[in-house]
């Protein structure tokens, strides 16, 4: 990079936005018709993209402590259980400035995405099954940049001019990255006219586009998915450990009785929900965008899957699903046996005591 390069690099100024997705899990269900009835929270009209096609509409509201919390522009409560905000932070800056304050700026949204959940908690909790305080949480970054066509006459020019200091932001470091790390990094990157280009990588995006309010449900939705598969993961992991260190409950008695067994709860039974219940969520997400005839959005939704490892992420909870399957099938099978062992023996009871009735009515004569 010549001189003259280098030191529009450090002075050239750049008009945007930072977009923060926070996501939390406060819980298995949350009832949004209870929510309205209650009237706490001021409820929101909500408009979703075209390719939300199956996508049961989250609610959304005004946050109660929005003086304390201006950046917030989107707060949204999901009925399978989570909480999602998204924070706008406006800039007119140098990218070096941003770069060196990013990291700074999403841990202070950190901080307070966990505030305004908070209030958010407070005023649904009565409408929560089994609610918590969070026990998982995860946040995606968005750099949305306004094109300078004066400037940059195509993409190729601003990655030639900043393709190094846009992939450091993209990794929250303050220092140029390795060719290699940058290559790697400006791989993943698409646009839909000319002058447009986005960047995705794992913790981050970078946006080169001044027409991108479509794409920004795009970003939460796909954090709010890996967020639920983690949380999925790390239920199955706490059950499994469970079933492993046998601190599930043992069967009662009742559960090997014929009839009266199938009316009472247990651990097969939970397995079994929980199953069901991961596998019925993790569906919707799944068939909750589609994109017939939207490649663009498709192309971006594939790139944003693969660097957040959702594929992976989702073998991995089938896998420990088929475990869970194949557990319920034992403790079944367990059942089953003594069932059958408890109709014999009451079978063969019934026998002798029709022949001590027999015989004592033989001798009686």
């Amino acid at each position: 990079m010549d001189q003259k390069e280098d030191s529009i690099n450090q002075s050239h100024t750049f008009t945007g936005n930072i977009y923060i997705f926070q996501a939390f899990d406060v819980g298995d269900d949350i009832n949004l018709e209870q929510i309205k009835d209650l009237k706490k929270l001021q409820v929101k009209q909500l408009s979703l993209p075209k390719y939300f096609k199956h996508y049961d509409k989250p609610l959304a509201v005004n946050l109660p402590n929005k003086d304390e919390s201006p950046a917030c522009i989107s707060t949204k409560i999901h009925n399978f259980g989570a909480v999602s905000f998204t924070y706008k932070i406006p800039f007119s800056d140098t990218l070096k400035n941003i770069r060196k304050n990013l990291d700074a700026i999403d841990h202070g949204f950190e901080t307070q995405s966990v505030n305004d959940l908070k209030a958010v908690y407070n005023a649904i909790k009565s409408t929560i099954k089994k609610p918590y305080f969070y026990q998982t949480r995860l946040s995606y970054l968005l750099i949305q940049v306004d094109p300078q066509p004066a400037v940059f006459s195509d993409t190729v020019q601003l990655k030639e001019a900043y393709g190094n200091m846009i992939a450091s932001m993209l990794r929250f470091e303050t220092e140029s990255l390795s060719e290699a790390q940058v290559s790697e990094i400006l791989e993943s990157t698409m646009g839909y006219f000319r002058g447009d280009l986005i960047v995705v990588d794992t913790g981050a995006s970078f946006a080169y586009d001044s027409e991108y309010e479509e794409i920004l449900d795009l970003f939460e939705f796909a954090n709010i998915q890996q967020l639920e598969l983690q949380y999925f993961d790390h239920t199955l992991d706490t059950q499994l450990n469970a079933l492993y260190e046998g601190k599930v409950g043992k069967l009662s008695p009742k559960a090997y009785i014929p009839f009266i067994g199938t009316l009472s709860s247990s651990p097969v039974d939970d397995l079994g929900k929980l199953r069901v219940d991961i596998s019925v969520i993790t569906e919707r997400l799944e068939s909750s965008i589609k994109f017939a005839g939207e490649p663009y959005f498709s192309e971006l939704y594939e790139l944003l899957t693969n660097k957040l490892d959702l594929k992976n992420w989702k073998e991995g909870i089938e896998r420990k699903l088929s475990i869970i399957q194949d557990i319920r099938q034992v403790f079944q099978h367990k059942v089953d046996y003594a069932r059958e062992d408890l109709l014999s023996v009451l079978i063969t009871i019934l026998i002798l005591i029709e022949l001590i009735v027999g015989l004592l009515s033989y001798f009686k004569q």
